[in-house]
C-alpha cells in the first residue's frame, strides 16, 4: 500500500503541475517590470561565475603554452615559421620533393601521426619561375599557373607514370589555391558596393517593421487569400488532370520506378484532389472559427511596430550581441588552436629523438651519423597538459555552449524588459521610461545572472548530448547494424524536438523574469501555465507572425539577392567608370555574399520584432487575466485589442 500512495502522490502532483492553474491575481503596485527586486538562482550565478573563471585560467595556459602561428604561417623542416621574425623577408615554402607528401615512404612518420611533409622545406623569399631538374614537355606551364604563392613545388621525373599520377593529383589541390586568390581579388574589387548592398538591406527591413503598423492588416488578409486561392487552383488543376487521364488506369501500369508513369492516371490525381480539399477544408474552418483571434495577432503585430517606433535603439541591440557572440567564437577558436608542439630529430636511420626547439639542435652531437637534421613531426603529447588535453577540449566546448546561450538569454531578458515597460505604460508615450533598454539591461546582469546562466545551462545539456548522439552516429555509419541506426535516429529525433521545447520555454521565462524578477524555475512555470491557458491564441499568434517574418525575410533577401544581381552582372551599370563588373572573376562571389549578408541582417532585425511580439503577447494575456476595465483595474493594452474583444475602460486615457 505503502509503494501504491506514493505512486498516486507523484502522478497527483504531475497532474497538477500540468493543470493549466488559476488565472493571475490583481495586484494594484504593479506598473510593469518591478524595479524593487533581488538576486535570482544565486547559486547558478555562483557557478557560472566559477566556469568563467576557469574558462579564463583555460585561455590563459592555451596562450602561455600554446603557439596559434602554426595556422597563419608555413613552416620549414626546422620548424620555424616563414614570413615572420628571421625569415620575415621570406614568406614562401620550398618543398623539394613534393612527392614525398603523397606518398607512406616515411613509415615511422606516419606512425607519429605525421601533419609535415617528409621532405626538405626551406623558406624563400619567392617562389622559383622555372623548373628543376627535368624540361616538362608535355605539361610545359609557368610554376605561377599552377601554384599558389606561399607554396613553391618543383619538379617531377616524366618517366615514371606513378609520379606523373601523383603530380596531376597534386594539381588540382595547388589550383585550389589560386581559386582562392581569385576570390579575394573579387572581394577586394567589390567590397564597397558589397556594403552598399548590405545598407540597403538594413534600410528595407528597418522599414517593414516600422510599416507594419500600416500595413500589417493588409499583408495578412492578401497571404492568407493567397493561400487559399493557391488551394483553389490546385483542386481546379487536379480535377482538370483527373478528368483528361479517365482512360488510364493504375491497375494498367503496375509497379514501377518512374513516377512520371502515375502522374498519367486518374487516380494518382484523384489522390492529390482529396489531400488538397481537405486541407482548403480545414483552412476555411480555421478561418471562420479564428477569424477574431488573428485580427488579435494582427493588432499585436501593429502594436509591436508602435513600441519598436517608440524604441528604436532596440533594433541596435542585435549588433551588441552579435559582438558578444563573436567574441565567444574567437575566445573559443583561440583557445581550441593554441597548442603546445615538440619538435622531434630524424635522420637516414630509424632514430627519433625529442627536442624543445630547433635552436637546441646541434649537428656535432651526433657525429656517428652525419645526415642527422631536425625536423618537425608532430604535436608534444607526454606534458601533463598534453596528457590532458582531450579533457581541456570538452570543457573549452562546454563552456563555450554556456556562454553563447547565456549571451542569447542575455538579449531576450533585455530585450523584454523593454517591450514590457512600453505595454505597462498606462499613457503612451508619456509614461514610458527613459532609455528602457539600457534600464532592461542594467537590471539584468545585476539580478538575474543566475537566472539566466540557469536556462542556459538546461539548454547547453540538451546541445551537449546532441552532439554525442552526432559523434556516435559518426561512428557507427560503417556498422551494418538497423537497430543501431533506428535508435539513434529516434534518439535524435527527440531531443531535437527536447531542444526547440526547452528555447521556447526559456524564451518565455525570460520574458516572466524580465517583468517581475522571479527566479527561473517559477517564472519557466507561470510562463508555461499562462501559454497553456491560451493556447488557441498562442497557436494562432505564432503562425501569423511567422507567416508575415517570413514573407518580411523574403523580400529583404529575395529583392537585394536580385538588384546584386543586376548590378554585378553588368546589366545594371552605373554612369562613369565607378565600378566595372568585366573585372570580376567569379561575378556571383559578390552577389552570394550580398545575399547572405541580407538574410542575417533581415534575421538581427526580425528577431527584435519577434522578442517584442511574444512579450506584449504575454503582457496581453496578463492584462486580461489581472484587469477588468473598472477605475480600480484598468487595462493596459491598446483601444484597437480592446475594441476586437468588445472591452472598454471606464478610466479615460
Amino acid at each position: 500500500m505503502g509503494f501504491i500512495d506514493f505512486a498516486l502522490k507523484c502522478l497527483l502532483i504531475k497532474l497538477t503541475f500540468l493543470s493549466p492553474g488559476d488565472p493571475s491575481q490583481f495586484d494594484p503596485s504593479f506598473r510593469g517590470p518591478i524595479n524593487k527586486r533581488g538576486c535570482t538562482d544565486i547559486i547558478c550565478c555562483i557557478l557560472f561565475m566559477l566556469v568563467l573563471l576557469g574558462y579564463a585560467a583555460l585561455g590563459i595556459v592555451a596562450w602561455l603554452y600554446g603557439d596559434p602561428r602554426h595556422v597563419l604561417y608555413p613552416r620549414n623542416s626546422t620548424g620555424s615559421y616563414c614570413g615572420i621574425g628571421q625569415n620575415k623577408d621570406r614568406p614562401n615554402l620550398f618543398y623539394f620533393n613534393i612527392l614525398k607528401c603523397a606518398t607512406s615512404v616515411n613509415i615511422m612518420a606516419a606512425s607519429l601521426n605525421d601533419f609535415q611533409c617528409p621532405t626538405t622545406q626551406v623558406c624563400v623569399e619567392r617562389c622559383p619561375d622555372r623548373f628543376w631538374a627535368v624540361q616538362l614537355n608535355m605539361y610545359a606551364m609557368p610554376p605561377a599557373d599552377v601554384f599558389d604563392d606561399s607554396f613553391c613545388v618543383p619538379s617531377i621525373d616524366l618517366e615514371d607514370p606513378d609520379q606523373v599520377s601523383l603530380f596531376l593529383d597534386l594539381l588540382n589541390g595547388f589550383n585550389a589555391g589560386d581559386i582562392t586568390v581569385r576570390i579575394f581579388e573579387d572581394f577586394a574589387s567589390s567590397w564597397p558596393w558589397i556594403l552598399i548592398g548590405l545598407l540597403i538591406a538594413m534600410v528595407v527591413s528597418m522599414l517593414f517593421l516600422l510599416l507594419l503598423r500600416f500595413i500589417a492588416p493588409v499583408m495578412v488578409w492578401v497571404l492568407i487569400i493567397g493561400v487559399l486561392g493557391a488551394g483553389a487552383y490546385g483542386i481546379w488543376h487536379c480535377y482538370w488532370e483527373y478528368e483528361n487521364y479517365k482512360e488510364a488506369s493504375i491497375t494498367d501500369v503496375g509497379f514501377t520506378t518512374n513516377f512520371n508513369v502515375y502522374l498519367q492516371v486518374q487516380e494518382t490525381w484523384l489522390a492529390f484532389l482529396i489531400i488538397i480539399s481537405v486541407v482548403e477544408a480545414i483552412l476555411l474552418l480555421t478561418l471562420i472559427f479564428l477569424r477574431t483571434r488573428i485580427l488579435i495577432a494582427i493588432a499585436l503585430i501593429q502594436e509591436s511596430s508602435k513600441a519598436i517606433s517608440h524604441m528604436m535603439s532596440s533594433l541596435l541591440y542585435p549588433l551588441l550581441t552579435f559582438v558578444l557572440l563573436v567574441v565567444c567564437v574567437a575566445y573559443w577558436g583561440t583557445t581550441a588552436l593554441n597548442t603546445k608542439y615538440n619538435l622531434f630529430l630524424t635522420h637516414s636511420l630509424i632514430l627519433f629523438q625529442s627536442i624543445s626547439s630547433p635552436q637546441n639542435f646541434n649537428s656535432s652531437d651526433y657525429s656517428d651519423c652525419p645526415s642527422a637534421s631536425c625536423m618537425f613531426i608532430k604535436y608534444n603529447d607526454e606534458g601533463l597538459l598534453q596528457r590532458n588535453l582531450f579533457n581541456l577540449q570538452i570543457y573549452n566546448v562546454v563552456a563555450f555552449l554556456w556562454c553563447v546561450n547565456f549571451v542569447i538569454a542575455l538579449g531576450q531578458c533585455t530585450l523584454a524588459g523593454a517591450f514590457a515597460s512600453y505595454y505597462w505604460a498606462f499613457t503612451k508615450p508619456d509614461d514610458i521610461p527613459t532609455f528602457p533598454v539600457c534600464a532592461s539591461f542594467v537590471r539584468s546582469l545585476r539580478y538575474h545572472v543566475g537566472s539566466l546562466a540557469f536556462g542556459a545551462l538546461i539548454l547547453t545539456l540538451v546541445q551537449l548530448i546532441r552532439i554525442l548522439l552526432e559523434y556516435i552516429d559518426h561512428k557507427t555509419k560503417a556498422a551494418d547494424n538497423a537497430l543501431i541506426r533506428f535508435l539513434l535516429c529516434c534518439l535524435k529525433c527527440c531531443f531535437w524536438c527536447l531542444e526547440k521545447f526547452i528555447k521556447f520555454l526559456n524564451r518565455n521565462a525570460y520574458i516572466m523574469i524580465a517583468i517581475y524578477g522571479k527566479n527561473f524555475c517559477v517564472s519557466a512555470k507561470n510562463a508555461f501555465m499562462l501559454l497553456m491557458r491560451n493556447i488557441i491564441r498562442v497557436v494562432v499568434l505564432d503562425k501569423v507572425t511567422d507567416l508575415l517574418l517570413f514573407f518580411g525575410k523574403l523580400l529583404v533577401v529575395g529583392g537585394v539577392g536580385v538588384l546584386s544581381f543586376f548590378f554585378f552582372s553588368g546589366r545594371i551599370l552605373l554612369p562613369g567608370e565607378t565600378f566595372r563588373f568585366e573585372t570580376l572573376n567569379y561575378y556571383w562571389i559578390p552577389i552570394i555574399t550580398v545575399a547572405f549578408g541580407s538574410y542575417l541582417i533581415a534575421h538581427g532585425f526580425f528577431s527584435v520584432y519577434n522578442m517584442c511580439v511574444d512579450t506584449l503577447f504575454l503582457c496581453f494575456l496578463e492584462d486580461l487575466e489581472r484587469n477588468d476595465g473598472s477605475l480600480q483595474k484598468p487595462y493596459f493594452m491598446s483601444k484597437n485589442l480592446m475594441k476586437i474583444l468588445s472591452k472598454s475602460n471606464k478610466v479615460p486615457r
